[in-house]
């Protein structure tokens, strides 16, 4: 916390003689941190969790809540080849081996058992089949039953709570209690009222998002991305950022983000991929396809952001609403309007405000490019997916921020290292307060890298800090 924090009032915590103390104070209550304090909880250690808001969401809600994960006896009962090397290729290649690889390389290892390790919880996961996201081989997602973050988040609070961890909702981690070297004491919660508590602990375990709610930081570290609609949680202040900086900790790939060029506009709902990559596209206010696509939703984000009014539509056809209509996302977009629907392009022009003439031309353009399957000047290619056909879908779509990627460096056990590359004494990280899996920028997002990260880092960061307590107790 920096000396402005404790001028208003927010004292330094010392480790309180006789009072509160826990194996492991984790901050954060979405994925990451209720992995990480499920995983430290099965190995015998005492766990508190605290959540700034009143009530556990994070990022994890808002998403699709799909994890990939290689090697799986569902991936094997669906006669899919997959691998570890595979998956960790698919992330790396993504963005051209510029993320860690020995981070990657362990938490695609390990998916397939931190799966297992949800199941075995009571997460009701399954694999998503039916159609394939940008970046990844082989159809490798995982998913509860209605493919929502909000489903996932309720089955792990209910396994961390089931296994003993305390979870503290309303209570902010204000500080934290360090020595010379860098071992953590002891913490300050900050509670609504504005009173504080000290809690002593013996390692933390940061999972508090990353910095997407922080409009400063979105303008230093995210320059194009700046001004941006902002669809995560917005208690993802970056808090760790000053503590980074006070603890020597080192940060990398601040520039590094999730977009979604998809969001309906006016709506807050993400039109979903499946939507682009079953053989939908893009137009801006001209009728006119502005970029290729199918390179992912994240790098899209921006690209709908240069078009007039940070607008662009969604044009996809009935074969295509099929795949979406069992997602959530998509029965709320019906629900709310989002979604348009005609029975010719002449009827989608009208109905749009788009250019007939121009609109006419891009739908002609596609079908003839789906049924030759020529790369079209943008370098896509549409086939071997059928060509549209009426009638057809449209939403009006904007570029969104969903959470950053960027954050501090840590070792494959989610141990936080300092500039100089020696590991902090018990301060570990997870999710998207931990630098992620997609390199620097937007463009090598691939679908799951946020809750890959999130469930992985988090099983493995929980199991290190609980075996390091019991290593270190008198």
């Amino acid at each position: 916390m920096d000396a402005a924090s404790h001028a208003c009032g927010i004292p330094r915590p010392s480790a309180p003689a006789g009072g509160l103390r826990f194996d492991l104070l984790v901050a954060g209550g979405g994925a990451a941190g209720l992995v990480g304090a499920l995983a430290a909880a099965d190995l015998g250690a005492s766990v508190l969790l605290v959540e700034r808001d009143q009530r556990l969401a994070g990022t994890t809600a808002m998403s699709t809540g799909l994890i990939p994960a290689a090697g799986t006896p569902e991936q094997a009962a669906a006669g899919i080849d997959d691998s570890p090397a595979l998956l960790a290729r698919d992330i790396m290649a993504k963005h051209g081996g510029r993320a860690d690889a020995q981070v990657v390389e362990r938490l695609a290892a390990e998916s397939g058992a931190t799966i297992a390790f949800l199941q075995r919880h009571g997460v009701p996961l399954s694999l998503v089949t039916g159609f394939l996201y940008p970046g990844h081989s082989v159809m490798r997602m995982m998913g509860t039953p209605n493919r929502t973050g909000a489903e996932l988040l309720a089955a792990l609070a209910a396994a961390a709570e089931a296994a003993g961890v305390v979870i503290l909702t309303s209570a902010r981690l204000a500080d934290l209690a360090a020595d010379e070297t860098g071992r953590i004491s002891a913490v300050t919660l900050e509670r609504p009222d504005g009173r504080h508590e000290v809690v002593a602990c013996g390692a933390v375990l940061l999972a508090c998002g990353g910095f997407a709610g922080n409009p400063d930081l979105v303008a230093q570290h995210l320059p194009d991305m700046a001004g941006a609609t902002m669809h995560g949680h917005p208690g993802c202040r970056g808090d760790w950022v000053a503590w980074a900086e006070r603890l020597g900790a080192a940060v990398a790939d601040m520039d590094s983000y999730q977009g979604h060029g998809g969001l309906a506009a006016g709506h807050a709902i993400p039109i979903l991929w499946p939507s682009i990559t079953e053989g939908g596209f893009q137009v801006n206010a001209r009728g006119l396809r502005f970029h290729d696509e199918s390179r992912g939703y994240s790098e899209a984000a921006a690209a709908v952001n240069a078009q007039p009014g940070r607008m662009a539509w969604t044009i996809w056809d009935a074969r295509v609403q099929a795949v979406l209509a069992q997602f959530d996302d998509t029965r709320d977009a019906l629900a709310a309007g989002a979604i348009m629907q005609a029975a010719s392009g002449e009827a989608l022009a009208q109905r749009t405000g788009l250019p007939e003439a121009e609109l006419l031309a891009t739908l002609a353009e596609v079908e003839a490019l789906t049924r030759t399957g020529a790369p079209c000047r943008f370098g896509r290619r549409f086939a071997p997916r059928p060509p549209l056909a009426p009638p057809f879908h449209a939403a009006r779509v904007t570029g969104a921020l969903f959470h950053t990627q960027g954050g501090l460096v840590v070792r494959p056990d989610g141990r936080v290292l300092r500039t100089d590359g020696r590991a902090l004494p018990n301060l570990f990280a997870s999710g998207g307060t931990a630098r992620g899996l997609s390199g620097p920028g937007a463009a090598g997002y691939i679908a799951g890298n946020g809750l890959l990260a999130a469930t992985g880092l988090g099983r493995l960061a929980g199991r290190a800090a609980a075996a390091l307590v019991r290593k270190e107790a008198p």
